[in-house]
């Protein structure tokens, strides 16, 4: 008997499997995965085969739209990149690393300025950063609860199962960023989710813990993903050269109007970006990350890429 199942957890080798009827089932992987060197991943959509005697195995895992290494994660959909205002610093370099990378495979980025409550105008002027740059950006305050409503009321759009499709969204930003501060101010019963499948699983955790989708009230999925700042894919953690303007909406919006056809659009006269630029059309802190990016990948080849 098949059955088709999403990925929930796993521990051990042992996976938490929630199949399309609403069961829950734990089971192993087949061992001609292990031979075909597949890894099944937490987001994966799979195929389970059962006996006669009710025993399940992973079968099969079924076709992903990304899949990541490190957080080992598949077929994310949304991707919420947390930029402190202060204590840490914001890197937005880092942040603008994140945002190309997952622009690039298909995630959408919301960017939310946390502790807002610790510099204000701070918080605004990075907000105008990424709002000029053309992404929807959310400013929160944990103490006054300050922006938690605009994101709920974003995550009942975002994650709303479309046809047949459940999404999965993920947080992501350096220690201390105030992450947990926000998905326990998001998702309530998240905490206790989490105590409940590490029981079920009896395996105990490392720590460095497992990544874990939980249900969320607005029908769509939320990975728990311990320590996650940036992105590794699989096979390959980055892209050529010539697909990092399209990573940058700002830029990408501009492309056309250069004088020349090889424009880098990082110094050239002509360049209609350098002049968006100067208009104010485009952030300053942005095209340094896309200059610093640009001298990255203009220097890597094929032969870089992870195998």
């Amino acid at each position: 008997m098949e059955l088709i199942g999403r990925l929930m957890g796993s521990s051990g080798g042992l996976y938490e499997i929630k199949l399309n009827d609403g069961e829950q089932i734990f089971c192993r992987a087949k061992g001609a995965l292990r031979h075909d060197d597949l890894t099944p991943l937490v987001g994966d959509l799979v195929r389970i085969d059962r006996d006669d005697k009710g025993n399940t195995v992973l079968a099969e895992i079924l076709p992903r739209k990304n899949a990541l290494i490190r957080p080992p994660l598949s077929n994310l959909t949304l991707l919420f990149v947390v930029i402190p205002t202060a204590k840490p610093a914001p890197d937005l370099f880092t942040v603008d690393k994140l945002t190309a990378i997952a622009i690039y495979h298909g995630i959408e980025v919301l960017p939310i300025v946390s502790k807002a409550e610790l510099d204000p105008e701070k918080a605004e002027e990075i907000a105008g950063i990424y709002r000029t740059a053309g992404f929807t950006v959310f400013v929160t305050d944990s103490p006054a609860g300050l922006g938690v409503e605009p994101l709920r009321e974003a995550l009942s759009e975002k994650l709303r199962p479309e046809n047949g499709d459940t999404p999965i969204c993920a947080f992501a930003g350096a220690s201390g960023v105030g992450k947990s501060t926000l998905l326990n101010a998001l998702f309530p019963s998240l905490a206790l989710s989490t105590g409940e499948v590490s029981r079920k699983i009896s395996r105990g955790r490392h720590t460095t813990r497992a990544v874990t989708l939980y249900e969320t009230e607005y029908g769509g999925l939320v990975a728990d993903t311990p320590g996650f700042t940036m992105l590794d894919f699989v096979r390959f953690d980055f892209f050529g050269k010539d697909d990092l303007p399209y990573t940058f909406p700002e830029i990408e919006r501009e492309l056309g109007g250069c004088r020349y056809t090889k424009c880098t659009h990082t110094k050239e006269e002509g360049c209609a970006i350098m002049a968006a630029k100067a208009a104010g059309k485009i952030p300053e802190s942005r095209h340094e990350s896309f200059r610093a990016l640009y001298d990255v990948l203009k220097n890597k080849h094929d032969w870089d890429k992870k195998s």
